[in-house]
């Protein structure tokens, strides 16, 4: 394992907790949220100089131990266990001029995503010709350093956004390090299916056995690199997986298989979620003419490369979340139902904001992207320019929960699945816990596993924080229901193109319309005799109706919009990764 602390490098300036986190800022120098969320601090016990550890860039240092810990079980109140874990809201998922298809510099992206709130961020742009060979990657590198300087309060990584041989995008996502340049320009020259001219059109490739092999053979590679210590850590999320119908359920599978601990899951929902807001639907018909708009870009139709068993309903996003997540009994859950820890995220895919007001800058005479490996800053023109995206961290944020403010502790959160994802800034925290009854086990939070014997029930713990203040769109979101999902694990697939989940259902809506603060709702899980999941949604109940399997699975939950009529800000959900109950002595029983 890799162990070297480069928090004293040059090129690797040790971060700054963020403000809400750092009890050298006086609590007036915050808003609503800020305030809202050093509550959340304190109650986990982490609030102090501590949470930053000895080495920010690091893991916990060795001999260093949490500032608090959930407390051993027996009997829990009716809030359930202490917190042990701080939520850190990041995008994993956004562009600059070194994609070739975006317009902004790493200064204005950093600062847009410090202004709206996150605490760590990663620019994930495309490979290409003039990214790995025209220098890009290393000049992107002296940026992500300058940027690191200039916001130190937020943790800023370099990243690539890989086209997956035989399928769709994904990103890989690097600990600062010596090597993470390196490492991301092999990467691209060795795998990355539009560099080595695998692909068929502009995304992916055939979907050959050859080049399905070439995806799982790279994410493998990324395992032996970090095993080897070449860096210290690395992690990949596909991206938009159901935009474009070609990445297949086997696909998904082998890529987990390859290995567990790089490959964590997929963006629950896409970016581009401006795509449809009606008023820029309207602006954009007024100055070019008619057009067919949806949320996440989520506006096409099965084809050639597309795998062929999908519904139509795959192509459209439903509450703004890939079908894949939104559908109960879908895809997500056929996964979970394996027992795999399968995490979902939510980001901006920052390209062009709408309403923004900067043009592309312009080439030098005879020059290109490619022989450049980056693109003109952009130029204000003072006109609303294309665009379909929010800035990162303005609508779409994934927390995951950590105890330590800090790189590796960001990708360790993730790794272990303690992950939640919301839209329109819809709560300020959540925090899940899974108890069992009358028993000595630890709790455990998203992403764990609690064990169970045979006939042993549960508790679940709910702790809801809402939203404090108004969002970036003015509004104070209201959460109106919490939904409890559960599934049953059943094994790994025989079919390794299933994507149903049959036994999975909506067990429970809470309705908390009304309900301000921080309060803990408490879900009895009768006596378990089988291994399961339970997961967690919930929306501002603008929108909703019977899912696709029938109202006895998912009585109201989210759907699509109407072609141009896609308001984001009227339709926003949470969702939450799972807790698996291992029972002893079920058909999974680890």
């Amino acid at each position: 394992m890799a162990t070297e602390d480069h928090s004293n490098r040059p090129d690797h300036p040790a971060p700054l907790l963020p403000e809400w986190a750092d009890p050298a800022v006086p609590e007036g120098r915050l808003d609503a949220q800020g305030v809202s969320r050093r509550g959340l601090l304190g109650r986990a016990g982490l609030f102090g100089a501590g949470f930053l550890g000895a080495s920010a860039l690091g893991s916990v240092v060795a001999g260093a131990t949490p500032a608090a810990a959930a407390e051993s079980t027996g009997r829990h109140g009716d809030e359930g266990p202490a917190s042990k874990y701080v939520y850190l809201v990041g995008d994993h998922h956004v562009h600059t001029v070194y994609s070739h298809d975006a317009k902004y510099g790493f200064a204005q992206s950093a600062a847009q995503g410090r202004q709206f709130g996150l605490d760590w961020i990663v620019f994930t742009e495309h490979a290409n010709f003039g990214h790995a060979n025209a220098g890009g990657a290393q000049r992107e590198h002296e940026e992500i350093v300058k940027a690191r300087k200039e916001n130190p309060r937020v943790l800023i990584f370099q990243g690539l956004e890989w086209y997956v041989p035989a399928a769709e995008h994904a990103t890989v996502m690097v600990a600062p390090g010596a090597n993470e340049v390196e490492l991301l320009r092999r990467f691209e020259l060795t795998f990355d299916a539009k560099l080595n001219r695998f692909d068929v059109g502009a995304v992916g490739a055939p979907a050959t056995a050859a080049n399905e092999a070439k995806a799982v053979e790279a994410i493998r590679w990324l395992g032996q690199r970090k095993r080897e210590g070449f860096v210290d850590d690395v992690l990949v999320l596909a991206n938009h997986p159901s935009r474009l119908g070609i990445v297949s359920p086997h696909e998904l599978r082998a890529w987990h298989d390859a290995d567990p601990s790089i490959f964590l899951g997929f963006e629950g929902a896409p970016g581009s979620q401006g795509n449809a807001d009606p008023a820029w639907v309207a602006y954009r018909e007024g100055t070019s003419g008619p057009g067919t708009f949806q949320r996440g870009e989520y506006q096409n139709a099965p084809s050639a490369q597309s795998w062929p068993h999908y519904p139509i309903e795959s192509y459209r996003t439903h509450g703004g979340f890939d079908w894949m997540t939104a559908t109960v009994g879908g895809m997500w859950d056929a996964l979970l139902a394996e027992g795999r820890l399968w995490s979902v995220t939510s980001n901006s895919d920052n390209h062009r904001t709408i309403f923004d007001t900067h043009a592309d800058g312009q080439y030098p005479a005879g020059k290109g992207f490619d022989d450049l490996g980056s693109k003109p800053l952009p130029v204000d023109t003072g006109v609303p320019q294309p665009g379909s995206d929010f800035w990162p961290g303005q609508f779409s944020r994934t927390h995951v929960g950590v105890e330590r403010f800090g790189y590796r502790d960001v990708m360790s959160g993730m790794r272990a699945g303690r992950v939640w994802v919301d839209h329109g800034q819809l709560l300020d925290g959540l925090d899940v816990w899974a108890v069992a009854d009358n028993g000595n086990t630890e709790p455990v939070t998203l992403g764990g596993r609690l064990k169970l014997p045979a006939g042993r029930s549960a508790t679940l713990y709910i702790r809801v924080t809402t939203a404090s203040r108004p969002n970036y769109h003015g509004v104070v979101p209201a959460l109106a229901h919490v939904d409890v999902i559960a599934g049953t694990v059943t094994g790994k697939a025989r079919d390794a193109d299933a994507w149903r989940a049959p036994d999975t259902r909506v067990i429970k809506r809470i309705d908390v319309a009304g309900r301000t603060g921080t309060y803990t709702l408490r879900v009895p899980l009768p006596r378990q005799h089988q291994s399961s999941y339970i997961r967690l949604r919930g929306s501002d109940g603008n929108r909703h109706g019977v899912g696709p399997f029938g109202a006895a699975i998912d009585p109201a939950g989210p759907v699509r919009h109407p072609d141009n009529d896609g308001d984001p800000w009227r339709d926003i959900w949470f969702y939450s990764n799972p807790i698996f109950l291992d029972v002893k002595g079920s058909q999974r029983d680890d």
